[in-house]
Protein backbone atom coordinates (compact mmCIF):
# COMPACT_ATOMS: atom_id res chain seq x y z
CA UNK A 1 0.00 0.00 0.00
CA UNK A 2 1.41 3.36 -1.06
CA UNK A 3 2.16 5.89 1.66
CA UNK A 4 -0.04 8.97 1.80
CA UNK A 5 1.72 11.92 0.20
CA UNK A 6 -0.32 14.64 1.94
CA UNK A 7 0.52 15.51 5.55
CA UNK A 8 -1.90 17.45 7.77
CA UNK A 9 -0.42 18.96 10.95
CA UNK A 10 -0.57 21.85 13.43
CA UNK A 11 -4.37 21.84 13.56
CA UNK A 12 -6.08 24.50 15.65
CA UNK A 13 -8.03 24.60 17.83
CA UNK A 14 -6.37 21.71 19.59
CA UNK A 15 -5.77 21.54 23.34
CA UNK A 16 -2.76 19.43 24.33
CA UNK A 17 -2.70 17.63 20.97
CA UNK A 18 -6.39 16.81 21.22
CA UNK A 19 -6.35 15.34 24.73
CA UNK A 20 -8.97 17.89 25.76
CA UNK A 21 -11.71 19.64 23.78
CA UNK A 22 -11.53 23.31 22.89
CA UNK A 23 -14.43 25.49 24.10
CA UNK A 24 -17.15 27.43 22.29
CA UNK A 25 -20.72 28.59 22.84
CA UNK A 26 -23.85 28.03 20.79
CA UNK A 27 -23.89 30.45 17.85
CA UNK A 28 -20.11 30.77 17.62
CA UNK A 29 -18.07 30.20 14.52
CA UNK A 30 -15.10 28.03 15.39
CA UNK A 31 -11.94 29.19 13.62
CA UNK A 32 -9.92 26.29 12.22
CA UNK A 33 -6.45 26.22 10.69
CA UNK A 34 -3.98 23.56 9.61
CA UNK A 35 -0.68 23.12 7.84
CA UNK A 36 -1.13 20.91 4.76
CA UNK A 37 1.91 19.79 2.79
CA UNK A 38 2.54 17.58 -0.25
CA UNK A 39 5.65 16.96 -2.27
CA UNK A 40 5.75 18.53 -5.72
CA UNK A 41 3.89 21.56 -7.07
CA UNK A 42 0.29 20.32 -7.12
CA UNK A 43 -2.48 22.60 -5.94
CA UNK A 44 -4.21 21.37 -2.77
CA UNK A 45 -7.80 21.75 -1.65
CA UNK A 46 -9.10 21.24 1.89
CA UNK A 47 -12.27 21.33 3.96
CA UNK A 48 -13.11 21.06 7.63
CA UNK A 49 -15.60 18.28 8.27
CA UNK A 50 -17.67 18.72 11.41
CA UNK A 51 -20.69 17.30 13.15
CA UNK A 52 -22.66 18.00 16.29
CA UNK A 53 -23.58 15.24 18.76
CA UNK A 54 -25.56 12.57 16.95
CA UNK A 55 -25.53 14.73 13.83
CA UNK A 56 -24.33 14.06 10.30
CA UNK A 57 -21.03 15.26 8.94
CA UNK A 58 -21.05 18.66 7.28
CA UNK A 59 -18.17 20.54 5.76
CA UNK A 60 -16.88 24.05 5.12
CA UNK A 61 -14.05 25.05 2.75
CA UNK A 62 -10.61 26.06 3.95
CA UNK A 63 -8.74 28.89 2.24
CA UNK A 64 -5.05 28.74 1.39
CA UNK A 65 -3.23 31.47 3.32
CA UNK A 66 0.18 30.84 1.82
CA UNK A 67 3.21 28.97 3.13
CA UNK A 68 1.13 25.75 3.30
CA UNK A 69 -1.29 27.14 5.87
CA UNK A 70 -5.07 26.76 5.39
CA UNK A 71 -7.87 28.31 7.45
CA UNK A 72 -11.65 28.47 7.70
CA UNK A 73 -14.45 28.13 10.22
CA UNK A 74 -17.66 26.32 11.03
CA UNK A 75 -20.68 27.25 13.12
CA UNK A 76 -21.94 25.39 16.17
CA UNK A 77 -25.65 25.48 16.93
CA UNK A 78 -26.18 22.94 19.71
CA UNK A 79 -24.68 22.17 23.12
CA UNK A 80 -22.48 19.12 23.44
CA UNK A 81 -19.23 17.74 22.06
CA UNK A 82 -18.79 18.63 18.39
CA UNK A 83 -16.18 16.74 16.38
CA UNK A 84 -14.14 18.03 13.48
CA UNK A 85 -11.42 16.83 11.14
CA UNK A 86 -9.53 18.16 8.13
CA UNK A 87 -9.75 16.55 4.70
CA UNK A 88 -7.26 17.49 1.97
CA UNK A 89 -6.64 16.34 -1.60
CA UNK A 90 -4.87 17.28 -4.82
CA UNK A 91 -6.95 19.53 -7.04
CA UNK A 92 -5.91 18.01 -10.35
CA UNK A 93 -7.83 20.54 -12.41
CA UNK A 94 -6.33 23.57 -10.68
CA UNK A 95 -2.91 21.90 -10.79
CA UNK A 96 -3.14 21.37 -14.59
CA UNK A 97 -4.25 24.98 -15.16
CA UNK A 98 -1.44 26.30 -12.98
CA UNK A 99 1.18 24.29 -14.82
CA UNK A 100 -0.28 25.33 -18.19
CA UNK A 101 -0.31 29.00 -17.26
CA UNK A 102 3.27 28.91 -16.00
CA UNK A 103 4.47 27.33 -19.24
CA UNK A 104 2.64 29.93 -21.30
CA UNK A 105 4.12 32.71 -19.16
CA UNK A 106 7.56 31.18 -19.73
CA UNK A 107 7.09 31.45 -23.53
CA UNK A 108 6.53 27.78 -24.32
CA UNK A 109 4.42 27.31 -27.46
CA UNK A 110 4.42 23.58 -28.14
CA UNK A 111 1.74 22.52 -25.67
CA UNK A 112 -0.06 19.88 -27.71
CA UNK A 113 0.72 17.16 -25.18
CA UNK A 114 -0.43 19.32 -22.30
CA UNK A 115 -3.68 20.18 -24.09
CA UNK A 116 -4.31 16.49 -24.70
CA UNK A 117 -3.87 15.88 -20.98
CA UNK A 118 -6.28 18.74 -20.30
CA UNK A 119 -8.88 17.27 -22.62
CA UNK A 120 -8.63 13.93 -20.87
CA UNK A 121 -9.00 15.66 -17.53
CA UNK A 122 -11.69 18.26 -18.32
CA UNK A 123 -13.45 16.78 -21.33
CA UNK A 124 -14.32 18.69 -24.48
CA UNK A 125 -14.08 22.46 -24.39
CA UNK A 126 -11.83 25.48 -24.54
CA UNK A 127 -9.27 26.67 -22.02
CA UNK A 128 -11.73 29.35 -20.89
CA UNK A 129 -14.45 26.75 -20.36
CA UNK A 130 -12.04 24.52 -18.48
CA UNK A 131 -11.02 27.43 -16.28
CA UNK A 132 -14.66 28.20 -15.43
CA UNK A 133 -15.46 24.59 -14.55
CA UNK A 134 -12.27 23.92 -12.57
CA UNK A 135 -13.51 24.97 -9.07
CA UNK A 136 -16.47 22.59 -9.13
CA UNK A 137 -14.48 19.74 -10.69
CA UNK A 138 -11.65 20.22 -8.22
CA UNK A 139 -14.05 19.87 -5.32
CA UNK A 140 -15.69 16.76 -6.64
CA UNK A 141 -12.65 14.74 -7.62
CA UNK A 142 -11.16 13.71 -4.28
CA UNK A 143 -9.18 10.67 -5.31
CA UNK A 144 -6.36 10.12 -2.81
CA UNK A 145 -7.92 12.42 -0.19
CA UNK A 146 -6.39 12.33 3.29
CA UNK A 147 -8.17 12.99 6.59
CA UNK A 148 -6.63 14.05 9.86
CA UNK A 149 -6.98 11.56 12.68
CA UNK A 150 -8.20 11.25 15.28
CA UNK A 151 -11.05 13.76 15.07
CA UNK A 152 -10.73 16.71 17.44
CA UNK A 153 -13.49 18.00 19.72
CA UNK A 154 -15.08 21.31 20.66
CA UNK A 155 -17.14 21.40 23.85
CA UNK A 156 -20.04 23.69 23.01
CA UNK A 157 -22.03 25.23 25.86
CA UNK A 158 -24.80 27.76 26.13
CA UNK A 159 -24.01 31.47 26.35
CA UNK A 160 -24.20 31.55 30.16
CA UNK A 161 -21.01 29.49 30.24
CA UNK A 162 -19.21 32.50 28.77
CA UNK A 163 -21.04 35.58 30.02
CA UNK A 164 -23.03 36.66 33.05
CA UNK A 165 -23.23 38.94 36.06
CA UNK A 166 -23.37 37.04 39.37
CA UNK A 167 -24.60 38.07 42.81
CA UNK A 168 -23.77 35.94 45.86
CA UNK A 169 -25.75 35.99 49.09
CA UNK A 170 -26.30 33.85 52.19
CA UNK A 171 -30.03 33.06 52.25
CA UNK A 172 -30.11 32.82 56.05
CA UNK A 173 -29.31 36.55 56.16
CA UNK A 174 -32.30 37.36 53.93
CA UNK A 175 -35.04 35.44 55.72
CA UNK A 176 -34.39 32.04 54.16
CA UNK A 177 -35.32 30.94 50.66
CA UNK A 178 -38.69 32.65 50.88
CA UNK A 179 -37.00 35.93 51.77
CA UNK A 180 -34.63 35.57 48.83
CA UNK A 181 -37.65 35.28 46.51
CA UNK A 182 -38.66 38.78 47.58
CA UNK A 183 -35.34 40.30 46.49
CA UNK A 184 -35.22 38.61 43.06
CA UNK A 185 -37.03 41.49 41.26
CA UNK A 186 -34.49 43.98 42.61
CA UNK A 187 -31.54 41.81 41.57
CA UNK A 188 -33.05 41.44 38.11
CA UNK A 189 -33.54 45.20 37.83
CA UNK A 190 -29.87 45.66 38.70
CA UNK A 191 -28.99 43.47 35.74
CA UNK A 192 -27.76 40.31 37.42
CA UNK A 193 -28.05 37.04 35.53
CA UNK A 194 -27.07 34.49 38.18
CA UNK A 195 -27.96 34.28 41.87
CA UNK A 196 -25.35 32.21 43.68
CA UNK A 197 -26.06 30.60 47.06
CA UNK A 198 -23.46 29.00 49.36
CA UNK A 199 -24.41 25.49 50.57
CA UNK A 200 -28.06 25.31 51.68
CA UNK A 201 -27.75 21.96 53.44
CA UNK A 202 -28.03 21.02 57.13
CA UNK A 203 -25.03 22.13 59.22
CA UNK A 204 -23.23 19.85 61.66
CA UNK A 205 -23.03 20.56 65.39
CA UNK A 206 -19.87 18.66 66.29
CA UNK A 207 -16.89 21.03 66.30
CA UNK A 208 -19.16 23.78 65.01
CA UNK A 209 -17.35 27.08 64.51
CA UNK A 210 -18.46 30.16 66.43
CA UNK A 211 -18.61 33.77 65.32
CA UNK A 212 -15.52 35.09 63.55
CA UNK A 213 -14.27 31.51 63.18
CA UNK A 214 -13.98 30.91 66.93
CA UNK A 215 -13.15 27.31 67.75
CA UNK A 216 -15.64 27.28 70.63
CA UNK A 217 -19.19 28.26 69.64
CA UNK A 218 -21.58 30.08 71.92
CA UNK A 219 -25.14 28.85 72.40
CA UNK A 220 -27.16 29.79 69.35
CA UNK A 221 -24.20 30.04 66.95
CA UNK A 222 -25.32 28.82 63.55
CA UNK A 223 -22.05 27.43 62.18
CA UNK A 224 -20.56 27.49 58.69
CA UNK A 225 -22.71 26.35 55.73
CA UNK A 226 -19.65 24.52 54.44
CA UNK A 227 -19.79 22.12 57.43
CA UNK A 228 -22.32 20.05 55.55
CA UNK A 229 -24.46 17.37 57.14
CA UNK A 230 -26.42 16.80 60.32
CA UNK A 231 -29.29 14.85 61.81
CA UNK A 232 -31.59 16.44 59.19
CA UNK A 233 -29.60 15.04 56.26
CA UNK A 234 -26.57 15.61 54.07
CA UNK A 235 -25.81 16.97 50.62
CA UNK A 236 -29.25 15.95 49.37
CA UNK A 237 -31.21 17.95 51.99
CA UNK A 238 -32.18 21.57 52.64
CA UNK A 239 -31.44 23.16 56.01
CA UNK A 240 -34.82 23.37 57.82
CA UNK A 241 -34.06 26.95 58.82
CA UNK A 242 -33.86 27.97 55.17
CA UNK A 243 -37.09 26.40 53.99
CA UNK A 244 -38.41 23.44 52.08
CA UNK A 245 -38.26 21.93 48.62
CA UNK A 246 -41.35 23.98 47.81
CA UNK A 247 -39.51 27.16 48.82
CA UNK A 248 -36.62 26.23 46.55
CA UNK A 249 -39.03 25.58 43.69
CA UNK A 250 -40.61 28.99 44.27
CA UNK A 251 -37.17 30.62 44.13
CA UNK A 252 -36.30 28.85 40.89
CA UNK A 253 -39.62 29.94 39.39
CA UNK A 254 -39.12 33.55 40.47
CA UNK A 255 -35.63 33.63 38.98
CA UNK A 256 -36.82 32.18 35.68
CA UNK A 257 -39.66 34.69 35.53
CA UNK A 258 -37.08 37.48 35.74
CA UNK A 259 -34.61 35.96 33.28
CA UNK A 260 -32.21 34.78 35.97
CA UNK A 261 -30.98 31.40 37.13
CA UNK A 262 -29.77 29.71 40.28
CA UNK A 263 -26.20 28.71 41.10
CA UNK A 264 -25.53 26.43 44.06
CA UNK A 265 -22.27 25.73 45.85
CA UNK A 266 -20.95 22.20 45.45
CA UNK A 267 -18.65 21.53 48.41
CA UNK A 268 -17.46 17.93 48.64
CA UNK A 269 -16.76 17.64 52.36
CA UNK A 270 -18.71 16.50 55.39
CA UNK A 271 -19.26 17.63 58.95
CA UNK A 272 -18.63 14.96 61.63
CA UNK A 273 -22.44 14.55 61.79
CA UNK A 274 -22.98 13.83 58.09
CA UNK A 275 -24.95 10.61 57.47
CA UNK A 276 -22.28 9.38 55.09
CA UNK A 277 -19.76 9.04 57.92
CA UNK A 278 -22.00 6.41 59.52
CA UNK A 279 -23.19 4.80 56.31
CA UNK A 280 -19.88 4.80 54.41
CA UNK A 281 -16.89 5.13 56.77
CA UNK A 282 -14.73 3.67 54.01
CA UNK A 283 -15.14 6.93 52.05
CA UNK A 284 -13.07 8.84 54.61
CA UNK A 285 -9.40 8.82 55.53
CA UNK A 286 -8.56 7.37 58.96
CA UNK A 287 -5.35 7.62 60.93
CA UNK A 288 -3.65 4.42 62.13
CA UNK A 289 -5.41 4.78 65.49
CA UNK A 290 -8.80 4.82 63.74
CA UNK A 291 -9.56 8.53 64.20
CA UNK A 292 -10.68 10.72 61.34
CA UNK A 293 -8.54 13.58 60.07
CA UNK A 294 -10.24 16.94 59.88
CA UNK A 295 -9.47 19.28 56.99
CA UNK A 296 -6.44 21.57 57.16
CA UNK A 297 -4.71 24.06 54.93
CA UNK A 298 -2.02 25.37 57.27
CA UNK A 299 -2.20 27.77 58.96
CA UNK A 300 -5.97 27.39 58.50
CA UNK A 301 -7.71 24.56 60.32
CA UNK A 302 -11.22 23.30 59.63
CA UNK A 303 -12.12 21.15 62.62
CA UNK A 304 -15.78 21.15 61.57
CA UNK A 305 -15.29 19.19 58.33
CA UNK A 306 -13.73 15.96 57.05
CA UNK A 307 -12.50 15.39 53.51
CA UNK A 308 -13.20 12.33 51.41
CA UNK A 309 -10.57 9.68 50.82
CA UNK A 310 -10.42 9.81 47.04
CA UNK A 311 -8.30 6.64 47.05
CA UNK A 312 -11.03 4.67 48.77
CA UNK A 313 -11.57 1.09 47.65
CA UNK A 314 -15.19 2.02 46.99
CA UNK A 315 -14.34 4.68 44.43
CA UNK A 316 -17.35 3.83 42.29
CA UNK A 317 -19.70 4.18 45.25
CA UNK A 318 -18.32 7.59 46.22
CA UNK A 319 -18.28 8.94 42.67
CA UNK A 320 -21.80 7.73 41.95
CA UNK A 321 -23.11 9.21 45.19
CA UNK A 322 -21.75 12.65 44.31
CA UNK A 323 -23.14 12.38 40.79
CA UNK A 324 -26.58 11.52 42.15
CA UNK A 325 -26.48 14.54 44.49
CA UNK A 326 -25.65 16.87 41.61
CA UNK A 327 -28.38 15.39 39.43
CA UNK A 328 -30.88 15.79 42.27
CA UNK A 329 -30.24 19.54 42.40
CA UNK A 330 -30.27 19.78 38.61
CA UNK A 331 -33.71 18.16 38.64
CA UNK A 332 -34.74 20.78 41.22
CA UNK A 333 -33.86 23.62 38.84
CA UNK A 334 -30.24 24.41 39.65
CA UNK A 335 -28.49 25.17 36.36
CA UNK A 336 -25.10 26.36 37.62
CA UNK A 337 -22.67 24.97 40.20
CA UNK A 338 -19.86 26.93 41.82
CA UNK A 339 -17.48 24.15 42.87
CA UNK A 340 -15.57 24.68 46.11
CA UNK A 341 -11.85 23.81 46.05
CA UNK A 342 -11.93 21.52 43.00
CA UNK A 343 -8.13 21.46 42.93
CA UNK A 344 -8.11 19.26 46.04
CA UNK A 345 -10.06 16.50 44.27
CA UNK A 346 -8.88 14.21 41.44
CA UNK A 347 -9.07 15.77 38.00
CA UNK A 348 -10.28 12.46 36.44
CA UNK A 349 -13.25 12.64 38.82
CA UNK A 350 -14.27 16.07 37.52
CA UNK A 351 -13.83 15.00 33.93
CA UNK A 352 -16.12 12.04 34.57
CA UNK A 353 -18.67 13.92 36.68
CA UNK A 354 -19.18 16.81 34.27
CA UNK A 355 -19.75 14.42 31.37
CA UNK A 356 -22.14 12.31 33.45
CA UNK A 357 -24.21 15.31 34.55
CA UNK A 358 -24.41 16.77 31.06
CA UNK A 359 -25.74 13.51 29.68
CA UNK A 360 -29.00 14.31 31.46
CA UNK A 361 -28.66 18.09 31.86
CA UNK A 362 -26.50 19.36 28.98
CA UNK A 363 -27.23 22.97 29.96
CA UNK A 364 -25.36 22.72 33.29
CA UNK A 365 -22.56 25.23 33.89
CA UNK A 366 -19.67 24.52 36.29
CA UNK A 367 -17.57 27.31 37.83
CA UNK A 368 -14.19 26.27 39.24
CA UNK A 369 -13.19 28.01 42.48
CA UNK A 370 -9.50 27.16 42.38
CA UNK A 371 -7.11 29.83 43.65
CA UNK A 372 -4.14 27.66 42.85
CA UNK A 373 -1.16 27.37 40.55
CA UNK A 374 -1.72 28.10 36.85
CA UNK A 375 -1.06 24.50 35.82
CA UNK A 376 -3.84 23.16 38.04
CA UNK A 377 -6.19 26.04 37.26
CA UNK A 378 -5.87 25.46 33.54
CA UNK A 379 -6.02 21.67 33.90
CA UNK A 380 -9.41 21.94 35.60
CA UNK A 381 -10.62 24.17 32.77
CA UNK A 382 -9.43 21.63 30.22
CA UNK A 383 -11.16 18.83 32.14
CA UNK A 384 -14.55 20.44 31.60
CA UNK A 385 -15.18 23.38 33.92
CA UNK A 386 -17.10 26.08 32.05
CA UNK A 387 -15.53 29.00 33.93
CA UNK A 388 -12.72 29.63 36.39
CA UNK A 389 -12.02 31.92 39.30
CA UNK A 390 -8.76 33.78 38.72
CA UNK A 391 -6.17 35.82 40.58
CA UNK A 392 -8.02 39.07 39.75
CA UNK A 393 -8.95 39.61 43.39
CA UNK A 394 -5.27 40.21 44.22
CA UNK A 395 -4.21 42.09 41.07
CA UNK A 396 -4.38 45.87 41.40
CA UNK A 397 -1.36 47.48 39.73
CA UNK A 398 -1.41 48.18 36.02
CA UNK A 399 1.38 45.73 35.18
CA UNK A 400 -0.33 43.01 37.25
CA UNK A 401 -3.63 43.44 35.42
CA UNK A 402 -1.99 43.46 32.00
CA UNK A 403 -0.06 40.30 32.86
CA UNK A 404 -3.23 38.63 34.14
CA UNK A 405 -5.27 39.40 31.03
CA UNK A 406 -2.43 38.23 28.81
CA UNK A 407 -2.67 34.92 30.65
CA UNK A 408 -6.38 34.83 29.79
CA UNK A 409 -5.48 35.47 26.16
CA UNK A 410 -3.04 32.55 26.12
CA UNK A 411 -5.63 30.26 27.72
CA UNK A 412 -8.65 31.51 25.75
CA UNK A 413 -9.15 28.25 23.85
CA UNK A 414 -10.19 26.41 27.00
CA UNK A 415 -10.43 28.74 30.05
CA UNK A 416 -13.12 31.37 30.59
CA UNK A 417 -12.36 33.77 33.46
CA UNK A 418 -14.96 34.92 35.98
CA UNK A 419 -13.69 37.97 37.89
CA UNK A 420 -14.66 38.60 41.53
CA UNK A 421 -13.42 41.72 43.36
CA UNK A 422 -14.56 40.18 46.66
CA UNK A 423 -15.78 36.85 48.04
CA UNK A 424 -16.89 35.73 51.53
CA UNK A 425 -13.29 34.58 52.03
CA UNK A 426 -11.43 37.52 50.48
CA UNK A 427 -11.58 41.16 51.48
CA UNK A 428 -8.46 42.50 49.80
CA UNK A 429 -6.41 45.25 51.42
CA UNK A 430 -7.25 47.55 48.50
CA UNK A 431 -10.93 47.44 49.47
CA UNK A 432 -10.13 47.67 53.18
CA UNK A 433 -8.13 50.85 52.73
CA UNK A 434 -9.31 52.48 49.50
CA UNK A 435 -12.88 53.35 50.43
CA UNK A 436 -15.62 53.85 47.87
CA UNK A 437 -13.19 54.81 45.05
CA UNK A 438 -11.52 51.39 45.33
CA UNK A 439 -14.89 49.63 45.17
CA UNK A 440 -15.92 51.63 42.10
CA UNK A 441 -12.65 50.96 40.30
CA UNK A 442 -12.64 47.24 40.99
CA UNK A 443 -16.28 46.89 39.94
CA UNK A 444 -15.73 48.56 36.57
CA UNK A 445 -12.59 46.52 35.93
CA UNK A 446 -14.24 43.20 36.80
CA UNK A 447 -17.30 43.96 34.67
CA UNK A 448 -15.37 45.10 31.59
CA UNK A 449 -12.17 43.02 31.56
CA UNK A 450 -14.02 39.71 31.20
CA UNK A 451 -17.39 38.47 30.03
CA UNK A 452 -18.32 37.04 33.44
CA UNK A 453 -17.95 38.70 36.83
CA UNK A 454 -19.52 38.54 40.26
CA UNK A 455 -19.80 40.34 43.59
CA UNK A 456 -20.55 39.08 47.07
CA UNK A 457 -23.34 40.70 49.09
CA UNK A 458 -22.20 43.82 50.89
CA UNK A 459 -20.02 45.03 48.04
CA UNK A 460 -22.72 47.53 47.07
CA UNK A 461 -22.46 48.99 50.58
CA UNK A 462 -18.63 49.15 50.41
CA UNK A 463 -18.20 46.82 53.40
CA UNK A 464 -14.51 46.91 54.21
CA UNK A 465 -13.76 46.05 57.86
CA UNK A 466 -11.46 43.03 58.37
CA UNK A 467 -11.60 40.77 61.37
CA UNK A 468 -8.09 41.97 62.31
CA UNK A 469 -5.29 43.99 60.69
CA UNK A 470 -3.51 42.02 57.98
CA UNK A 471 -6.40 39.57 57.54
CA UNK A 472 -8.55 39.15 54.42
CA UNK A 473 -11.45 37.81 56.49
CA UNK A 474 -14.48 40.03 57.13
CA UNK A 475 -15.31 41.11 60.65
CA UNK A 476 -18.54 39.38 61.73
CA UNK A 477 -18.39 37.22 58.63
CA UNK A 478 -21.63 35.70 57.34
CA UNK A 479 -19.79 32.41 57.10
CA UNK A 480 -20.30 32.03 60.86
CA UNK A 481 -23.32 34.15 61.78
CA UNK A 482 -26.60 35.51 60.51
CA UNK A 483 -26.71 39.10 59.31
CA UNK A 484 -29.82 41.12 58.54
CA UNK A 485 -29.37 41.97 54.89
CA UNK A 486 -31.14 44.33 52.52
CA UNK A 487 -30.19 45.38 49.03
CA UNK A 488 -28.92 48.88 49.71
CA UNK A 489 -25.74 50.90 49.35
CA UNK A 490 -24.13 53.75 47.41
CA UNK A 491 -22.87 51.55 44.56
CA UNK A 492 -26.28 50.30 43.41
CA UNK A 493 -26.68 52.95 40.65
CA UNK A 494 -23.19 52.19 39.31
CA UNK A 495 -23.85 48.44 39.40
CA UNK A 496 -27.09 48.90 37.48
CA UNK A 497 -25.44 51.09 34.86
CA UNK A 498 -22.45 48.80 34.39
CA UNK A 499 -24.74 45.83 33.85
CA UNK A 500 -26.84 47.84 31.40
CA UNK A 501 -23.70 48.58 29.40
CA UNK A 502 -22.72 44.92 29.44
CA UNK A 503 -26.09 43.94 28.00
CA UNK A 504 -26.04 46.74 25.43
CA UNK A 505 -22.57 45.94 24.07
CA UNK A 506 -21.67 42.52 22.64
CA UNK A 507 -18.05 43.65 22.81
CA UNK A 508 -18.18 43.34 26.62
CA UNK A 509 -19.71 39.88 26.86
CA UNK A 510 -19.47 38.08 23.54
CA UNK A 511 -15.81 38.13 22.65
CA UNK A 512 -13.67 37.33 25.68
CA UNK A 513 -10.30 38.69 26.70
CA UNK A 514 -8.65 37.60 23.42
CA UNK A 515 -10.40 40.52 21.66
CA UNK A 516 -8.98 43.13 23.99
CA UNK A 517 -6.56 45.83 22.82
CA UNK A 518 -4.40 47.69 25.33
CA UNK A 519 -4.28 51.48 24.96
CA UNK A 520 -1.29 53.58 26.02
CA UNK A 521 -2.04 56.25 28.64
CA UNK A 522 1.43 57.63 29.49
CA UNK A 523 0.55 57.07 33.16
CA UNK A 524 1.12 54.02 35.34
CA UNK A 525 -2.04 54.88 37.28
CA UNK A 526 -4.38 54.81 34.27
CA UNK A 527 -5.31 51.48 32.73
CA UNK A 528 -6.96 51.72 29.30
CA UNK A 529 -8.17 49.09 26.88
CA UNK A 530 -10.66 48.52 24.06
CA UNK A 531 -13.09 45.63 23.79
CA UNK A 532 -14.43 45.13 20.28
CA UNK A 533 -16.74 42.81 18.39
CA UNK A 534 -17.79 43.63 14.85
CA UNK A 535 -18.77 47.30 14.69
CA UNK A 536 -19.18 47.55 18.45
CA UNK A 537 -16.24 49.13 20.31
CA UNK A 538 -16.02 50.03 24.00
CA UNK A 539 -13.06 52.05 25.30
CA UNK A 540 -12.37 51.81 29.04
CA UNK A 541 -10.03 54.08 30.98
CA UNK A 542 -9.76 53.54 34.74
CA UNK A 543 -7.83 55.37 37.45
CA UNK A 544 -6.36 52.55 39.52
CA UNK A 545 -5.42 54.90 42.36
CA UNK A 546 -8.24 55.26 44.93
CA UNK A 547 -6.50 58.18 46.63
CA UNK A 548 -5.57 60.74 43.98
CA UNK A 549 -6.54 62.38 40.69
CA UNK A 550 -4.45 61.33 37.68
CA UNK A 551 -4.24 62.54 34.11
CA UNK A 552 -2.73 61.20 30.93
CA UNK A 553 -3.22 60.75 27.20
CA UNK A 554 -5.27 57.82 25.94
CA UNK A 555 -3.84 56.72 22.60
CA UNK A 556 -6.33 55.05 20.23
CA UNK A 557 -4.47 53.05 17.53
CA UNK A 558 -5.67 53.18 13.90
CA UNK A 559 -6.15 49.40 13.78
CA UNK A 560 -9.32 49.82 15.84
CA UNK A 561 -10.85 51.35 12.73
CA UNK A 562 -12.56 54.27 14.45
CA UNK A 563 -11.15 56.96 12.16
CA UNK A 564 -10.26 60.46 13.32
CA UNK A 565 -12.08 62.24 14.78
CA UNK A 566 -14.83 59.99 16.12
CA UNK A 567 -17.61 60.53 18.60
CA UNK A 568 -17.88 58.73 21.93
CA UNK A 569 -20.45 58.68 24.71
CA UNK A 570 -19.35 58.03 28.29
CA UNK A 571 -21.70 55.24 29.27
CA UNK A 572 -21.33 56.05 32.97
CA UNK A 573 -22.19 59.75 32.77
CA UNK A 574 -23.92 60.26 29.42
CA UNK A 575 -21.40 62.94 28.39
CA UNK A 576 -20.42 63.10 24.72
CA UNK A 577 -16.91 63.77 23.45
CA UNK A 578 -14.99 63.93 20.20
CA UNK A 579 -11.94 61.72 20.29
CA UNK A 580 -9.06 61.03 17.97
CA UNK A 581 -5.66 59.37 18.08
CA UNK A 582 -4.54 61.14 21.29
CA UNK A 583 -7.03 62.10 23.98
CA UNK A 584 -6.46 63.97 27.22
CA UNK A 585 -7.94 62.14 30.21
CA UNK A 586 -8.27 63.34 33.79
CA UNK A 587 -9.95 61.03 36.29
CA UNK A 588 -10.71 61.35 39.99
CA UNK A 589 -9.74 58.63 42.50
CA UNK A 590 -11.04 55.27 41.32
CA UNK A 591 -13.11 56.85 38.55
CA UNK A 592 -13.46 55.49 35.02
CA UNK A 593 -14.64 56.26 31.51
CA UNK A 594 -16.58 53.57 29.67
CA UNK A 595 -16.72 55.11 26.21
CA UNK A 596 -19.21 53.77 23.68
CA UNK A 597 -18.06 53.98 20.05
CA UNK A 598 -18.73 52.36 16.70
CA UNK A 599 -16.51 51.63 13.77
Amino acid sequence: MAAERITISDITPSVDCGRWPAKACVGDRVDVAATIVRDGHEALRAVVRHRKPRGRWREEPLTALGNDRFAGSFSVDAVGRHRFEIEAWVDRHASWLDEHDRKVAAGQTDLAGELAEGGALFGAGTIEEWRASAPALGGGDRRGAVRSAPALEVDVERERARAGAWYELFPRSWGGLAGVVDVVPELAELGFDVLYLPPIHPIGRTNRKGRNNAERPEPGDVGSPWAIGGAEGGHDAIHPGLGTEADLAALVAALRAHGMELALDLALQCSPDHPWLREHPEWFEHRPDGTLKYAENPPKRYQDIHNFDWDTRDRAGLWNAVRDVVLLWCDAGVTVFRVDNPHTKPVPFWEWLIVEVRKRHPETVFLSEAFTRPAMMTLLAKAGFSQSYTYFTWKNARYELVELVEQFRAWSGYLRPNLWPNTPDILHATLQQGGRPAFECRLVLAATLASSYGIYSGYEACESVPVRPGSEEYLDSEKYEVRERRLEGPLLPLIRRVNELRRAHPALTGAGADRLTWLETESEHLLAFARSLGDDVVLVVCNLDPYAVHEGVCVVPPELGLGEPFGVVDGLTGETHEWGARNYVRLGPGKAHVMEARR
